[in-house]
């Protein structure tokens, strides 16, 4: 397994050996080892799927300190355009937001610590996405900013006429206005 640095600092993308013959493939999506030789420790506790047709547009989400979660995402089926925005108030980068298409095809993984809002938008007919994350779902400490923050200006690759949104992330706060505590 590959892993690659971002232009933002702890964002990070894993590319897994992928062996492939006429029966198909063969990859590996976990290897503890590997990542803690490559000084990622990261234990997850819950790994998630959600199934989601074009134009969904999902985030963006996170969880308050105590209950923050790191994510290891990828694409089983289909396409995605997968962003993660960087809340961590002492960061170079606070507020900006890094973008990876992953798909089926590419079979890139996706490490999101701690500290970051996450979102995806579906780009093709359907797509399965996975993700492991190193804290438990708590729902009173899940918040998020709103998708289409004009100061962010995220182009999640979507005509807006053809988006579907959640009610929940319709009425989501923007960056300036959101709690986080980072």
């Amino acid at each position: 397994m590959k892993i690659l640095t971002t232009n933002i600092q702890d964002l990070l993308i894993l590319e897994p050996k992928v062996f492939g013959d006429s029966r198909g493939y063969f990859l590996e999506s976990w290897n503890d080892k590997v990542l803690l030789e490559n000084n990622l420790n990261f234990t997850p506790v819950q790994q998630n799927e959600s199934g989601s047709s074009y134009g969904v547009v999902r985030g963006l989400h996170y969880q308050l300190n105590p209950y923050a979660q790191s994510k290891l995402v990828r694409v089983i089926a289909g396409k995605v355009l997968d962003i993660a925005l960087d809340l961590r108030k002492n960061s170079p980068s606070f507020g900006k937001y890094y973008s990876i298409i992953l798909s089926e095809e590419n079979k890139k993984q996706f490490f999101i610590p701690k500290g970051f809002a996450h979102g995806f938008s579906v780009l093709s007919e359907f797509a399965v996405f996975s993700y492991m994350c190193d804290e438990y779902y708590n729902p009173e400490y899940e918040r998020a900013i709103s998708y289409n923050d004009h100061n962010l200006n995220i182009d999640w690759q979507i005509p807006f006429d053809k988006m579907i949104i959640s009610a929940k992330d319709i009425v989501a706060p923007c960056f300036k206005t959101a709690e986080y505590n980072f």
